[in-house]
């Protein structure tokens, strides 16, 4: 019989020296973060990444490699995402009205669930998690994360190897 898999230790249990680690702090609330949210995101049978691809492709007629530049997916990912998202109905590719070798992703009326679905359980782990911080820090933490997203970390260095974005691995 084999012991049973550990998760990453909380962030409370983390030592002392990473207190300050702007890059250990994000991933340890990103791990617990996206735990959370695809718990949360179980019973519609859609991931995080669909959901975050479909809602974007509500917001325009975006072709996928439009799409992967907005939420800085990788290409495999992106193509990966639309056939899960295809073969379950909710999105499809259809020809771009501007570009006949591109295909834009449309969102179907189911699709359209699931993205109004998700953002009311995004708005209900983010309201959750966001409770513990008094009201003053949690617009605080918003915009300053907001504000490194779209400046200083809007661009991902290159690397070797590189980083790949993924969501953490089903326990």
């Amino acid at each position: 019989m084999s012991a049973p898999e550990k998760s990453p230790p909380a962030a409370a249990d983390g030592p002392d020296c990473l207190a300050g680690n702007l890059s250990w702090l994000l991933a340890q609330a990103h791990y617990a973060l996206a735990s959370e949210v695809r718990a949360a995101f179980a019973p519609l049978g859609v991931s995080a990444r669909g959901y975050h691809v479909l809602a974007a492709a509500l917001n325009g007629e975006h072709t996928q490699t439009e799409l992967v530049e907005i939420l800085g997916l990788d290409k495999t990912t992106m193509v990966v995402t639309i056939d899960e998202l295809e073969r379950d109905g909710l999105a499809k590719r259809r020809p771009s009205k501007t570009d006949r070798r591109a295909r834009v992703i449309a969102v179907t009326k189911a699709g359209e669930s699931v993205v109004d679905d998700g953002r009311r359980l995004i708005d209900r782990v983010q309201d959750d998690v966001l409770a513990t911080l008094p009201a003053r820090e949690r617009d605080a933490l918003l915009d300053a994360l907001g504000t490194l997203v779209r400046g200083r970390l809007a661009e991902q260095v290159e690397c070797s190897p590189p980083l790949r974005r993924r969501e953490p691995r089903a326990a």
